[in-house]
């Protein structure tokens, strides 16, 4: 599946799910964060990601987290489905790589993640497919103490080895799938 492509499917479930939030001061699953901070944390991180390498996604915010995904989400999969994707992407801490790769990477797969935490802070389902997720959780664990280092995830958090896949994996994000 193309990086463009991979976005669209994420970030359109991600986008439903913003869609059906009623309350953006509810508490997320993120330590101190609510729901309106996920979308925040979103569209602000991966333009600063960006401009490391000189790459302008500049879109106005607009105060209203559904509104500002939206905006975000579209220039995003502009960006993807452009020539701009296979160019070479630089970063001091990723190296070198086409710049789709690193937004599928990097910026899509956080997007997933995220929305676990929307749907939890918002009593919606992830939807989520357990296939990906346990695809994920495989490529990520014998990284486990590279990335608990990196301080972007929280201690890992016992969840039975029958779970699903899901669950398996937010709760080695640092996520409570039984909150």
């Amino acid at each position: 599946m193309s990086a463009a492509d991979r976005h669209a499917r994420i970030a359109g479930r991600f986008g439903a799910v913003v869609g059906g939030v009623t309350d953006w001061t509810a508490p997320a699953p993120v330590e101190g964060w609510t729901a309106a901070e996920v979308v925040g944390h979103l569209v602000e991180w991966l333009p600063a990601l960006l401009a490391a390498d000189d790459i302008t996604l500049a879109v106005d915010r607009t105060g209203d987290p559904a509104e500002d995904w939206t905006r975000h989400a579209t220039a995003v999969q502009a960006l993807l489905a452009s020539p701009r994707a296979a160019e070479p992407f630089t970063h001091q801490h990723l190296g070198t790589l086409p710049l789709g790769d690193a937004v599928d990477r990097f910026y899509t797969t956080d997007v997933l993640f995220h929305t676990w935490d929307l749907a939890t802070a918002s009593g919606q389902e992830s939807g989520l497919d357990e296939a990906e997720c346990a695809e994920l959780l495989a490529g990520m664990q014998p990284m486990d103490e590279m990335l608990r280092q990196s301080g972007q995830y929280g201690p890992k958090v016992a969840v039975p080895d029958d779970a699903p896949a899901v669950d398996r994996l937010m709760g080695f994000l640092g996520r409570d799938p039984g909150r």
